[in-house]
């Protein structure tokens, strides 16, 4: 009896545990809005989630000066049990160009991500900090953003 009920308990708490995965949606795009400092600031966001967990993510930032591309890979994980909040991490790299200079440098990325359950809009919190390699090593910090993207599910 005592294995029955281990059997039950068990299979339960997998079902529970493959309920609650990161995954809300699937493709979602849209705006985000930064700081102007980093090279990848005000963008077109697209992300794409690979499974439950890995997602991708492309920028293309322009401006009257400014024109970016870069790429993330980021790892979900869902907070408590609400369903469609996550908080996530990863990093990954980007290409800018901005009065004749260009610039080139690996970037990290942590934030909060919100799919509303019954809504397709999905929110953004982040912080993703630049390092700039090229022309010169320089440090951006303060490369804080939200993000509002339409989810294509």
């Amino acid at each position: 009896m005592r294995k029955i009920t281990l059997t039950i308990i068990l299979i339960t708490a997998l079902g529970i545990c493959n309920h609650l995965s990161a995954l809300d949606y699937k493709v979602a795009m849209g705006i985000r809005l930064s700081s102007a400092a980093p090279t990848l600031s005000n963008s077109v966001s697209i992300k794409y989630f690979m499974n439950d967990r890995y997602a991708i993510e492309g920028l293309v930032s322009f401006g009257p000066t400014r024109f970016g591309v870069g790429g993330l890979f980021e790892i979900h994980q869902l907070i408590g049990a609400t369903p469609g909040f996550t908080w996530f991490y990863g990093g990954g790299g980007y290409v800018g160009f901005q009065n004749s200079s260009a610039y080139v440098g690996p970037t990290g990325v942590i934030g909060l991500d919100y799919k509303f359950q019954n809504a397709p809009i999905n929110l953004s919190l982040d912080w993703k900090p630049e390092l700039d390699i090229i022309p010169a090593i320089n440090f951006v910090p303060d490369a804080f953003a939200i993000t509002a993207r339409f989810v294509f599910k």
